[in-house]
């Protein structure tokens, strides 16, 4: 099966569908939750999403490790290539055609002002050169950012038509949501997001909900859901799922 129909059949053409075309260039969205849900793997599954359509990613991590994320990327993308199974290509020569898509930055948070990573990123973009059109910023600690940090990135994406997807690990004291499921930790954040949705578990299964698309009233949960066993995103299930919970591994 050809990329064209992996792109197609991709349960990420319902979120697409649902933002009104995606987040789009100049956008800034937001992936929330608490720890350990499946923030890591929905990113990494947008961004190989946008890899097989030839679009390249600058995968921007906070984390110690980068091998961690490389991990994140060889294992989502094997299960993609089993749902459907690639018959006419090699998977794993697929694979290394696509990671020419992407490239990892990482940086430690504590003692790096926003504006050097904004410029190393631009210099990848711009003398490397690498036209990504996707920039995926994982790790993020939005307690120890400030506002300011997030209009620069916002600026950033808007003066080079990026997208601009981050995760927010919910932490603090209790509650972490307000009533209408708005995370407190990012209240001074929300009128630089543009789309906002989080990850709950509801019983076994971990939903989105969209609570914020670029001031528009939310729609609620949508009918997506983090797969509990190859951890993609996957259409909402209709019968019981299954009892294994995701891994905790971001």
């Amino acid at each position: 099966m050809p990329k064209t129909d992996l792109v197609k059949r991709s349960p990420i053409r319902v979120l697409d569908k649902t933002l009104r075309g995606g987040l789009g260039k100049g956008g800034v969205g937001v992936l929330a939750s608490r720890k350990g849900v499946g923030k890591t793997a929905c990113l990494v599954h947008i961004a190989l999403d946008k890899m097989l359509q030839d679009k390249p990613v600058i995968h921007v991590s906070y984390s110690s490790r980068v091998d961690h994320i490389i991990k994140w990327y060889e294992d989502l993308f094997r299960e993609i290539s089993r749902k459907p199974r690639l018959k006419d290509k090699d998977p794993s020569a697929l694979f290394e055609d696509l990671i020419r898509n992407r490239v990892i930055m990482n940086f430690r948070q504590e003692g790096t002002k926003t504006e050097q990573i904004l410029r190393s990123i631009e210099a990848l973009i711009v003398h490397a050169p690498f036209a990504a059109e996707t920039v995926i910023v994982d790790g993020y600690d939005f307690a120890a950012a400030e506002p300011e940090d997030l209009v620069r990135f916002r600026d950033f994406a808007v003066r080079r038509g990026l997208e601009i997807w981050f995760s927010a690990s919910l932490k603090g004291p209790q509650p972490l949501f307000d009533e209408e499921g708005v995370p407190r930790l990012l209240f001074p954040y929300l009128d630089l997001i543009d789309v906002l949705m989080t990850l709950r578990f509801q019983g076994e299964q971990v939903g989105f909900h969209l609570i914020r698309h670029r001031g528009r009233k939310p729609r609620g949960r949508l009918r997506l859901m983090l797969d509990p066993t190859t951890l993609l995103i996957a259409l909402e299930k209709t019968s019981r799922p299954s009892a294994r919970k995701p891994s905790r591994r971001n």
